[in-house]
């Protein structure tokens, strides 16, 4: 009978943890849509960005191309908690910090052996349809970027 119970309660954690990923506004596949963002120059433009359940945590997947046009990949997995987490594949940072304050807002920072040399705010749009990341840094050349990027859910 334990083992009954044990087994439906680890069912209903799984499914539960899967249902608040499914219904999570920020997951999923966004395309950068370049007429309404803007960018200073040589800052990084993350074409792709994507959101995916990796067990109890999230995987994010952004390709791009960087201030001189080189193309980007990279891939963070962790959790939504504020603490930093690994970054791979990103020349400019190597940790990264996602944190919830709402179901529709997260804040980010990313940091190089222990700076923060970029951080953002990410809103997505009431109707779930777009996103606005807004971000202040320095680029890979050391030199002051910023940029508000829209998004539109794929």
């Amino acid at each position: 009978m334990k083992r009954k119970t044990m087994l439906l309660a680890l069912a209903m954690c799984v499914a539960g943890a899967t249902t608040s990923f499914a219904a999570d506004p920020q997951m999923g596949t966004w395309k950068l849509n370049e007429a309404k963002s803007k960018f200073s120059a040589g800052a990084t433009k993350n074409s792709t960005v994507v959101y995916e359940a990796a067990g109890d945590k999230v995987k994010v997947v952004v390709d791009g191309v960087d201030g001189t046009g080189q193309k980007i990949h990279s891939e963070w997995t962790g959790k939504f908690d504020g603490k930093d987490y690994a970054v791979t594949g990103d020349a400019t940072g190597d940790m990264r910090a996602y944190k919830k304050l709402n179901d529709r807002t997260m804040t980010f920072n990313q940091k190089k052996a222990g700076k923060i040399i970029l951080s953002g705010r990410i809103v997505v749009s009431a109707d779930g349809k777009s996103r606005t990341v807004t971000t202040k840094g320095t680029n890979a050349q050391g030199k002051p970027a910023s940029a508000t990027a829209v998004y539109d859910k794929q």
